[in-house]
């Protein structure tokens, strides 16, 4: 196969961090609003989920439209999951925290025990794929957790939620800039912490808390503002193929 997901790029962050904002929104959305309740929606988003996998394994390359397909609906999957643990099963969010920070280390683990990489340029192989979303997976519940670890259990707030993981995904830029720090390692770090970015951006442009703080534009809103700009990006990228990996890449 050709490597199976895209390049890093401006594109690629942008998507993301508005797919992990979508997960926040639409999982509160559809919870809330709809009145589908925690497990329903789990149990959709899950299902929805298998049936996009299905389709993104079966390819032979990196499709724009099915590989953030399967982003937007695990973002989703990653918060209900969070979410039924401590609203359904009061499973404190720091517990939380520290459990999906071991599973992820483990993930990672085995994943490079089999592999020997991590590199996202090398995504050929079924077998690297399924590591690959998994660890996408629990990077999502992960941050979910923290994300609301910070800002509501700490008290931090919306708006100072994104300045604190924006700043820690500064210093990681900039740590592997200078040389300090190996792409592997970088982008997987930055990855982590987008989602609680993503998370906290989403509760700050949906929410209108007088304690955490919030816009107030609402989630059905905010979901269908990001999941318009997400449709522009992939449907651009898909015509200039702008973050296709390069065989040589690959072959590297």
């Amino acid at each position: 196969m050709l490597n199976k997901v895209p390049e890093v790029t401006l594109f690629f962050w942008v998507i993301k961090i508005m797919c992990t904002t979508i997960g926040e929104t639409a999982a509160d959305d559809l919870n809330v609003k709809l009145g589908f309740g925690l497990t329903s929606t789990t149990l959709v988003a899950g299902v929805l989920l298998a049936l996009l996998l299905v389709v993104q394994f079966r390819l032979g390359r990196y499709v724009p439209a099915a590989y953030w397909s399967v982003v937007v609906v695990i973002s989703v999957f990653g918060t209900l999951i969070t979410d039924n643990m401590t609203d359904s099963y009061g499973v404190p969010l720091l517990v939380s925290t520290v459990a999906f920070t071991v599973i992820l280390a483990l993930v990672f683990f085995v994943w490079w025990w089999f592999e020997r990489t991590l590199s996202i340029h090398t995504i050929v192989t079924s077998r690297r794929e399924a590591f690959y979303w998994l660890a996408i997976l629990f990077t999502f519940a992960l941050g979910t957790a923290a994300g609301d670890l910070v800002a509501e259990q700490f008290s931090l707030g919306y708006g100072p939620s994104i300045a604190l993981f924006g700043a820690a995904i500064a210093i990681v830029a900039g740590a592997h800039l200078a040389g300090r720090m190996g792409p592997v390692l970088a982008f997987w770090l930055a990855y982590i912490l987008t989602r609680p970015l993503g998370a906290s951006i989403g509760d700050w442009l949906s929410q209108n808390n007088p304690k955490y703080g919030g816009l107030g534009l609402g989630t059905t809103g905010t979901s269908y503002l990001f999941l318009a700009c997400i449709l522009a990006l992939v449907a651009y990228l898909s015509i200039t193929k702008r973050d296709r990996t390069p065989a040589e890449v690959a072959a590297g």
